[in-house]
């Protein structure tokens, strides 16, 4: 009997109240889940308002250590009553550090570990490394009930060596939770298409189904007036060939979900040869900090 797995992400806006925000992701995975979704992402600090537009000392009181956020609280209980996966993005506090972290929650409601984001941008809007450290887990990829599942968050989606090292740890789907939109130095800049070609790339590279959830929704700046950030959605599933097999708009909201045959996707991957013909003699530029 073949192996599948049938995934989706959350597409929707969140605003400045943790329990609403929390109650409208649990309805989103109770859909998703009745239309037979075994995996389910929501998108990244799903928590509230994406804060890192400008460096403000006060979004440090929003962090939790991972076990006790209350994302994860409130969700590992309903991943176990509904028997699904849930890779939950969170501002994680531990002791005096800070990351942007994901929490895997197995079928049985069991915390798997953390995986903490190892990209870490600085650009306008996009202030992360005032709130974030980099990762100090390395990549990660987790056996759940369902497959083995690799993830990274956001700004790590534009990173080829990250999605290829996962693959190489056997991961059997990747998993990117964003916020990403607007470029408030230059209006005219629009990423979308590049965002999701990126991962589309990753996707066909690795013979390996790619799956990414983005927020929506115009999210005004509390300290600058007339200034916000607006979140392109454009959320998709793509299959091993880098195919979208399931996509949104840039303002839709909803669910994007497909089913795919891991037994199919892993001879199809050993029939390519992309990881038997790789050259890694070759590769010393990839992992020195100035190659020659």
């Amino acid at each position: 009997m073949a192996r599948t797995i049938n995934v989706a992400a959350i597409q929707t806006a969140y605003g400045t109240d943790l329990a609403a925000n929390i109650a409208k992701t649990q309805d989103f995975i109770r859909q998703a889940a009745a239309n037979g979704a075994q995996v389910i992402l929501p998108s990244e600090l799903f928590q509230g308002p994406y804060f890192c537009v400008a460096q403000e000392e006060r979004w440090f009181a929003e962090a939790h250590p991972w076990r006790e956020h209350p994302c994860v609280t409130a969700l590992a209980p309903l991943a176990a009553e509904l028997g699904v996966v849930l890779p939950i993005s969170i501002f994680e506090r531990e002791g005096p550090h800070y990351f942007n972290s994901l929490v895997m929650v197995d079928a049985d409601g069991s915390l798997m570990g953390v995986y903490r984001k190892s990209h870490i941008p600085d650009g306008p809007g996009y202030m992360e490394k005032y709130y974030f450290r980099p990762g100090d887990t390395g990549f990660k990829v987790w056996d759940t009930r369902f497959g083995r599942l690799g993830v990274g968050i956001c700004w790590d989606q534009w990173y080829p060596e990250a999605a290829r090292a996962m693959a190489l740890m056997g991961a059997e789907v990747l998993f990117y939770p964003t916020a990403i939109g607007s470029e408030p130095h230059d209006a005219t800049l629009d990423t979308a298409a590049p965002w999701r070609r990126a991962m589309q790339g990753h996707a066909v590279s690795n013979v390996i189904p790619v799956v990414g959830a983005n927020r929506i929704g115009f999210e005004p700046w509390d300290d600058y007036p007339g200034g916000g950030q607006a979140f392109y959605g454009s959320s998709f599933i793509a299959d091993h060939r880098g195919d979208l097999v399931s996509a949104l708009g840039r303002d839709d909201e909803g669910l994007v979900q497909a089913s795919f045959d891991l037994d199919f996707l892993a001879a199809h991957r050993a029939a390519w040869g992309f990881f038997r013909d790789r050259r890694t003699d070759l590769y010393g530029a990839l992992t020195a900090p100035r190659p020659a």
